[in-house]
């Protein structure tokens, strides 16, 4: 049998398809994690809430000579909020809400703790200060393309 091979040579592949993935994807990927972080952090403040009421934050709002009825505005905040940064959509939006929120949580409950240590050295309001810059972060950045809204959405 006289065969003759068949040209099977094929193309190279790519060095760049093989690295990793490009700093973009890295951006958004990093922008998801954050948004997520975030928002199932603070979406867990906002469930406890549902089930236990915001009648402590109203009477929190009246000492501070503020209407109490000021206290379901929490549940935009704590719930709505983090929903919409969760899926990324009405992204920088939801975020500025949640950094208002945390504002008035500071200036309301953790006042005195602003500028005190813990015993281990770490700042007093960690956890609160986690939610307000990042948040805070997410509203400077955006959602990414991993999101409902996309990367060009009007306000991702």
């Amino acid at each position: 049998m006289n065969t003759v091979a068949a040209n099977t040579s094929r193309a190279p592949i790519a060095p760049s398809s093989l690295a990793s993935p490009s700093p973009a994807a890295r951006d958004d990927a990093g922008k998801l994690l954050l948004r997520l972080t975030i928002g199932v952090l603070v979406l867990l403040h906002g469930v406890f809430k549902l089930s236990a009421g915001v009648g402590f934050i109203g009477g929190m709002l009246a000492k501070a000579g503020l209407p109490g009825s000021l206290a379901y505005l929490v549940y935009v905040g704590e719930i709505v909020a983090p929903l919409l940064l969760i899926a990324g959509f009405w992204t920088r939006a939801a975020a500025a809400v949640i950094v208002i929120n945390m504002i008035v949580a500071l200036g309301l409950v953790h006042m005195a703790d602003l500028f005190a240590l813990t015993k281990q050295g770490g700042w007093a309001l960690e956890l609160q200060g986690l939610y307000l810059f990042g948040a805070l972060t997410v509203v400077l950045l955006g959602a990414g393309r991993f999101s409902v809204g996309g990367r060009n959405g009007r306000w991702n």
